[in-house]
């Protein structure tokens, strides 16, 4: 289960990244890499998949933080 709260983890360092990102520079880092762009909001599939699994591992994130803190 380590393995899997790791690359959680780095999912979730990765999403605060680009949405800082796109805060400051209105750069999307993401799309960026998945589709060749960056402009915010130019979103193809493999975005659309990459933020799925970085908003799952937040929620994950969350879980496993408040079931510690029980």
């Amino acid at each position: 289960m380590d393995m899997l709260y790791d690359i959680a983890l780095i999912l979730v360092i990765i999403g605060a990244i680009n949405w800082g990102l796109v805060s400051i520079a209105n750069f999307d880092l993401v799309a960026a890499i998945c589709a060749g762009g960056g402009r915010f909001g130019n979103i193809n599939t493999l975005s659309k998949i990459v933020y799925g699994l970085v908003g799952l591992s937040g929620i994950y994130i969350a879980i496993d933080y408040f079931m510690a803190m029980m």
